[in-house]
Parts: C-alpha cells; structure tokens; sequence
C-alpha cells in the first residue's frame, strides 16, 4: 500500500472578484508519497502557486470559491478549523517562498525569525534550546558563521543566505512537508544550484517530502523524481521525470522542454 503523506482530490479554486468568475485551478489530482519529491511546473498564471497555497492552509478569502479534498496525515485541509491549521503551519508544513525580503521581517533580527515556530509549536523550549535548535538549523543550510547571522538584519545579508535562512526557518521543526514555491527564481544561476543541492541533502537526511514549484525545467529536473505539468489551470501531463523528459506526450509539455536553452542545460548533480 502507498506510504501516502498527501492526496488532493479535484481541487477547483475560482475567484470571485471580478464581474466574471476566474478559475485558476481546475480538477487537479495529486498524490504525494513520504519522502519523495513531486515538482509542479508551468508558466506564470497556471496555477501551481494557488495550489501550494491551498495546501499550506493559506486560503481563507471570501472572495474566492474552493473545492475538492487536501488531504494530509488524515486532515481533511479544506474544511478544517482555523486552529486545527495553525497546529500544522509551521510544524507539519513548512514552506518557503520565491522572494525573502517579502517574508522575512525586516525590523526582526535572524535568530528571532528562525525561532518563530519554536515559540508557537514548541512553547515548553526554554530560551537557550532555541537558540541552539536556531545554530543547528543554520548550520544545516550550510550558512558560514552561523552565530553571526543569528544577530543580523536581513538587509545585512546576500539573496542567496536569505533564502537559506527561510529553508532554516521552515525546517527547524522538522515538517513532514516542505513547500518551494519558486525558492530559487531570484537567484543567479550558481546559487540556485547551490540551493537545488541542499534541498535534496534535506529530504535525503530528514525524509522530507518536497513539493517543487518552479517554471524551471532544469531544476526540476535535476530535483525531482515525478512532475505535474500545470497549464490554465489543469494538469496536463504527470509522471516520472525522465520519461516525461524523454517522451514528452502533451504539446505544452514539449514546448516547455523545447524552450530550455541549450547552452543553458545544466549539469546532472
């Protein structure tokens, strides 16, 4: 029997605040096995973020209409309490997002935000085991000096320690699940290697499962073991990497791949 961690059925995700309904997802399927990394791809607008969204419990609009079924470890997301969402934000899932000055606070020093899920989720933590887990997490996203950062600002920091800091944060309760939507778009192309590497020595070390967002086909290619292609909305194609690579069945997918660059391929890691 699968070792299933997360399973969406027939998402629909449809706003109403417009004279005219926009859905933005449309009966998506998904399943997510423990430990496993499943990347999301598609251009801007089809939909990919507005699912991870939904399964990080971060959808509450009225102005927006959602249905289907998320669900993760026996929660039913879309129909749970507030409460019940809060205890695995954070906790459960974590989640990391495309820029980190947009996340991160920039009057809050780093070791006060790496701790913030420990001060939530880990009340009975004494002053002292935080600031160790914090160094501990630091460390484990390969950040030089972890100390040092801990007293920084974020604006004293470079884009690509700034989304370790955010991959520490979410990771320093050790989550079940990990979110990247888009981690590395801001990022030149070595750091987003870099980062790329790291979060496969995450779910290498801790059995994370890693749900991928990106439009970057090299990433994702060397990231992930199965991909859904996401276009207006819909799933397009899903499988494993390699043969969706190497026999592309849909159209849209093999105009993704046909616009990778070629002088721009990556190395295999």
């Amino acid at each position: 029997m699968e070792d299933l961690l997360l399973e969406i059925k027939d998402l629909n995700i449809e706003f109403h605040d417009h004279d005219v309904p926009e859905r933005v997802v449309n009966g998506l399927n998904m399943k997510l096995k423990r430990g496993e990394i499943l990347g999301i791809v598609g251009e801007s607008g089809s939909g990919k973020s507005m699912t991870a969204m939904a399964i990080a419990g971060l959808l509450r609009r009225h102005d927006m209409k959602i249905g289907g079924e998320i669900n993760f470890e026996g929660t039913e997301i879309l129909h749970a309490s507030r409460t019940e969402i809060r205890g695995f934000q954070g906790d459960d899932i974590g989640i990391i997002f495309q820029e980190p000055m947009t996340s991160l606070n920039p009057v809050k020093r780093i070791g006060w935000q790496v701790e913030e899920s420990l001060r939530i989720h880990r009340p009975e933590m004494s002053k002292a085991q935080r600031y160790a887990l914090a160094i501990d997490s630091l460390k484990s996203v390969e950040l030089e000096e972890p100390e040092k950062t801990y007293k920084k600002y974020p604006h004293e920091l470079s884009g690509g320690m700034r989304q370790r800091v955010m991959i520490a944060s979410a990771m320093i309760c050790e989550p079940k699940l990990l979110i990247a939507d888009e981690p590395t778009t801001a990022l030149d192309v070595t750091i987003q290697l870099q980062i790329v590497k790291l979060l496969q020595r995450l779910n290498r070390e801790k059995n994370t499962s890693i749900l991928f967002i990106s439009h970057d086909l090299s990433l994702v290619k060397q990231l992930c073991a199965k991909i859904l292609v996401m276009h207006d909305g819909r799933v397009v194609e899903a499988g494993d990497t390699l043969e969706i690579f190497t026999h592309p069945k849909e159209a849209y997918t093999k105009e993704l791949i046909g616009a990778i660059p070629k002088v721009e391929k990556m190395k295999q890691l």
